[in-house]
């Protein structure tokens, strides 16, 4: 059976993961975008490349919920972007109205889907998604946790000059200025990055992941697209494929972690259903300091919503 995704919004995460995930073969796509002719012209674009890359897979574009009947999966990029001096917290009104009316036009063609969000501010969109939906919160997640986790991976391999693949780590919390980095959960090789890096590098990396949306966007005047793209996609083929991926992403906490009601980045294992199950891992007493202060802006953002 081959599956169907319908991204909601042809801007530059939006395009970049369509394309990916055509490439890649996990699904066909709809591509939904209010521009007139934006999502149109962007999915031939990358059609007419599937010659040369070798794909079958077949991407959609349209002004219209019309092609996104019968999606899998959905995935809302939708919203402004953010600019040089503005935070994630400045968008949560724009950015509300508009995921809360992707959701009431995607759904009643995929009341089955399970909803991907990517749009900033990341959790209290999550959050807009779910009451708008209505749907159980193991089919309303965010993508934050692996981007976030993604650029410290890259961080510590440039560190210490070892590739990539061997790289894991770990980032809880909110995504913003309040994530929560765990450099005692991360490693290389399997060994602790405690044991390879000084506290004082360690310290810089743990920072910089936590300004890495932010140097991206003083670097190109606007968010970045890549990275994220790639973590929608890593998101997209665990659950189509049921991989159950143990993932950090973006989940609404119902009493783990000694928190309820709100969007946090955690690990969870990602299958068929969605959440299929939240990991709970040992905080020190820092760590669970840290990780209730992320909550606590992220509730600051729950209570702007209007919806």
């Amino acid at each position: 059976m081959q599956f169907k995704v319908t991204v909601v919004g042809a801007g530059n995460v939006g395009a970049t993961a369509a394309q990916r995930i055509v490439e890649k073969q996990i699904a066909d796509v709809a591509l939904v975008d209010i521009i007139e002719g934006v999502p149109q012209g962007k999915a031939l674009d990358i059609m007419e490349s599937a010659p040369v890359e070798g794909f079958d897979a077949r991407l959609t574009g349209s002004n219209g919920y019309e092609i996104t009947s019968g999606s899998d999966v959905v995935v809302i990029t939708a919203g402004l972007p953010r600019k040089p001096g503005m935070s994630r917290d400045d968008l949560v009104t724009t950015n509300a109205g508009i995921v809360g009316d992707v959701i009431k036009k995607v759904l009643p063609g995929s009341p089955n889907a399970i909803l991907i969000v990517v749009s900033n501010p990341l959790d209290a969109m999550c959050e807009v998604a779910r009451r708008v939906s209505g749907l159980p919160r193991e089919r309303v997640f965010g993508m934050a946790g692996i981007l976030d986790s993604a650029r410290m991976r890259f961080f510590l391999a440039e560190a210490l000059g070892v590739s990539v693949e061997s790289t894991h780590a770990f980032v809880l919390g909110g995504h913003g200025d309040t994530m929560v980095p765990l450099p005692r959960y991360s490693s290389v090789g399997g060994v602790p990055v405690t044991e390879l890096l000084s506290k004082e590098k360690l310290d810089a990396i743990v920072q910089r992941t936590r300004d890495g949306g932010a140097e991206i966007v003083n670097l190109l005047k606007t968010s970045a697209w890549y990275a994220p793209s790639a973590a929608v996609v890593e998101m997209v083929d665990s659950v189509l494929r049921d991989k159950k991926k143990i993932l950090p992403c973006a989940a609404y906490l119902q009493g783990e972690y000694g928190m309820r009601d709100v969007y946090l980045g955690v690990p969870v294992v990602l299958g068929r259903k969605g959440v299929e199950r939240i990991i709970e891992i040992a905080l020190t007493s820092d760590e669970k300091a840290a990780l209730e202060k992320s909550a606590g802006a992220v509730r600051e953002l729950f209570k702007i919503l209007k919806v």
